[in-house]
C-alpha cells in the first residue's frame, strides 16, 4: 500500500499548487513555545520547511535561517512570504537524502512534521540533524504518534512513518533530552493540520 511519497517531490508540488498556504502562515504552537532558547544572531536549519511558516518566524527573532524542501512550488511561495514579511532566509529545494548536513553548522535545527521518512532514511536525516548541530545547539522536533491514525487530522496514513517516545529516545540516546513529550491537543495550521492530534514534542541538547 502506497504512503502517498513514492515520489515526495511531486506529491508537495501538487499539494502547494494553491493560492493559500495549506498549513497557514504562523508558526507551528512547539516551535514558538521554544523562543526562550533562542538567541538573535543563532545560525538555524528548517528541515522540510514546506511553504516556510517557521523558518520566516525563526528569522523574525533575529536568527540566521536557512530551508530546504523538495518541492519547489513550496520553496517558491516561501520566498514570497520571507519578502511580504522583510526578512532574509537561504531557501533551496533539495531532497533531505542530498541535503549535505555540513558539520556544525547550526545552532538550532527545526523538524516540525518531517514525516515522509520512511524507517531506513529517518535514521539517516536524525543522523544528519546531529551532525550539523553544534555542541550545545538545538534540535526541536515535533511530529505525530501512531495514535494520529485514528484521529486522522493531518500526517501521513502509515504506522511507521510516525514516531514514539521509546524510537526518539533511541535515536538521541547520545545526547541531552531536555523535554519529550506525548500529548493530545488540538491543532489548526491551515487545512491541513487540523483538529484533535495525537504528537510527540522533542528537545534535544547536542552535547
Amino acid at each position: 500500500m502506497s504512503s502517498g511519497f513514492d515520489d515526495p517531490g511531486a506529491t508537495w508540488d501538487a499539494r502547494f499548487d494553491r493560492d493559500d498556504y495549506i498549513f497557514g502562515t504562523a508558526p507551528n504552537v512547539f516551535l514558538a513555545a521554544q523562543r526562550p532558547r533562542l538567541v538573535a544572531g543563532q545560525r538555524a536549519l528548517c528541515v522540510a520547511d514546506g511553504e516556510g511558516r517557521n523558518s520566516v518566524w525563526l528569522a523574525q527573532q533575529g536568527l540566521v535561517v536557512s530551508a530546504f524542501d523538495v518541492a519547489p512550488r513550496g520553496v517558491a511561495k516561501a520566498r514570497a512570504l520571507a519578502a511580504r514579511c522583510g526578512v532574509s532566509v537561504d531557501y533551496q529545494v533539495a531532497r533531505v537524502e542530498d541535503w549535505p548536513w555540513t558539520p556544525a553548522a547550526f545552532e538550532v535545527v527545526a523538524a516540525i512534521f518531517v514525516q515522509f521518512a520512511p524507517p531506513a532514511l529517518r535514521e539517516r536525516m536524525f543522523a544528519g540533524m546531529l551532525q550539523t548541530l553544534r555542541p550545545g545547539g538545538w534540535l526541536l522536533l515535533q511530529g505525530y504518534t501512531p495514535r494520529q491514525l485514528e484521529y486522522r487530522t493531518g500526517g501521513p496514513p502509515c504506522a511507521g512513518h510516525l514516531y514514539t517516545e521509546g524510537l526518539l529516545r533511541q535515536a538521541f540516546a547520545a545526547h541531552e533530552i531536555v523535554a519529550l513529550r506525548e500529548h493530545d491537543d488540538v491543532l489548526t495550521e491551515g487545512t491541513q493540520h487540523s483538529g484533535m492530534s495525537a504528537l510527540i514534542d522533542c528537545v534535544v541538547r547536542r552535547t
